[in-house]
């Protein structure tokens, strides 16, 4: 029999066409060959004291195996991270954090939001009898009437992904509106949802829950036969954030100008804990030119959301590399003379990076029940950026298993360039192989969890 002590085993199924290539790719380049045993579908488990890679989707990960063998199982998964991926528990984390650090970074690039509960319309008024900020800009806008420069508020799913059941409101009349567009045709259809939504619950895992309610949607409108709508019995979660006006739109002649972007950023996390910005990022534009929220368009979500899960066709000139946009841009404000003069993308990077280890500080400080970052995992997260008009870049929601494929094969380099940083500095290293060249990997975050 040959020896294979000393080799690793790797277990390498993402369940996606796009990025499976790159991940063997990356591993046959990054580790040495002579040392790797790639397992199949039919392979028999590697010995229990062997070193094991495992590159799957959530579910498919034996943490049973990861967590009875912290020294040689590695996965590409935490099993515990809502506090960072749960819209609702995204907010607790930085409103925890800010109350014991008041000068924290977060307060100036994450907007204050509104949580509640509710499972139907008829509800709602006992959901928002603490909401006082809403409350409070739902009078001012009385006052303005309809014509005047409205508070808007954007409504999103606490556990919602792909940009499903997202809203635009500015009155209690237009949130109830939304409300009762959701409310199921039925209780005896309700009582069978929630009934198979126990059963996911039950089955252990966080995602299947999530994975069980998205799936079963029903449409009700033109927009929710698009995939943007929810049923609120089954997603109970709300958060409200004010609606960020007016936001950067890249000026003619650049394309795509005038449409709204947010910038999607990749993190890396490595074991407890470390946390990396991958410098490349993109630039992800709405379908339909910018107009500012108004009672007659806030339902036309294509000039407002820039999550392209919601573009139908090929997304065509909906992704772009970030720094390929313009470096200069004639309408934000200049720096003071005090403030060395940094152009507009390396300032917003430079936001990012501190945003981000602030953030994940937050997490693993405040939160841990809700986020347990453990020595043998890494994992890829999809972090979200709005750059307003004045070129302030605002977190908007952190994504676990990022959706690679929405790059396209234009930019399938950026996604390449990934995940062989991923191999360098959160695989080799914990295989006693040293960190690999890892020149766009920053490295935002060190700090000691006792867990190492």
């Amino acid at each position: 029999m040959p020896d294979n002590q000393g080799k690793i085993y790797l277990s390498i199924d993402y369940g996606d066409t796009y990025i499976q290539p790159l991940l063997l790719a990356a591993l046959h380049s990054r580790l040495p060959p002579d040392l790797l045993i790639f397992l199949t579908h039919s392979s028999p488990p590697p010995p229990s004291d062997s070193r094991f890679l495992q590159w799957r989707q959530y579910e498919d990960l034996d943490f049973e195996r990861l967590l009875g063998n912290p020294k040689t199982c590695l996965a590409n998964s935490y099993i515990i991270r809502k506090a960072l991926i749960r819209k609702h528990f995204l907010s607790t984390t930085v409103a925890h954090w800010l109350v014991k650090n008041p000068g924290s970074v977060l307060r100036r690039h994450v907007k204050g939001c509104v949580k509640f509960e509710v499972d139907f319309a008829e509800f709602l008024d006992e959901a928002l009898v603490e909401a006082f900020e809403l409350r409070e800009s739902w009078e001012r806008n009385e006052r303005l009437g309809a014509d005047g420069e409205r508070d808007w508020w954007i409504l999103k799913p606490g556990m919602s992904e792909r940009g499903a059941g997202i809203r635009l409101f500015s009155s209690e009349e237009e949130l109830t509106a939304i409300f009762e567009e959701w409310d199921p045709p039925s209780d005896d259809e309700d009582d069978e949802a929630r009934d198979d939504e126990d059963e996911a619950a039950h089955s252990g895992n966080e995602d299947n829950v999530v994975a069980f309610k998205l799936k079963t949607s029903r449409p009700h409108d033109e927009s929710t036969a698009k995939g943007n709508g929810i049923i609120t019995s089954q997603l109970r979660h709300f958060v409200a954030q004010p609606y960020i006006h007016p936001p950067l739109l890249l000026p003619p002649p650049h394309p795509p100008a005038g449409r709204k972007f947010h910038i999607r950023t990749y993190v890396l996390a490595v074991g407890a804990l470390k946390v990396y910005v991958y410098k490349p990022m993109l630039a992800l534009f709405a379908a339909e030119p910018y107009q500012a929220p108004l009672t007659t368009n806030s339902g036309d979500l294509g000039r407002h959301l820039t999550n392209t899960c919601l573009q139908s066709g090929e997304r065509e000139g909906s992704v772009h590399a970030f720094w390929s946009l313009p470096s200069t841009l004639p309408f934000l404000p200049r720096p003071s003379s005090s403030e060395p003069e940094q152009e507009w993308r390396e300032s917003v990077f430079t936001q990012i990076l501190t945003t981000t280890s602030a953030l994940f500080e937050a997490a693993a400080r405040t939160t841990s029940t809700h986020f347990q970052p453990l020595p043998n995992c890494f994992e890829i997260f999809g972090l979200d950026f709005l750059v307003d008009g004045e070129g302030t870049a605002w977190l908007l929601e952190v994504n676990a298993f990022p959706d690679f494929a929405q790059t396209g094969e234009e930019l399938r380099g950026l996604v390449q360039g990934l995940i062989e940083g991923v191999v360098d500095v959160g695989v080799r290293p914990f295989f006693g192989l040293g960190k690999g060249e890892s020149g766009d990997m920053v490295e935002v975050l060190d700090i000691d969890l006792g867990r190492r």
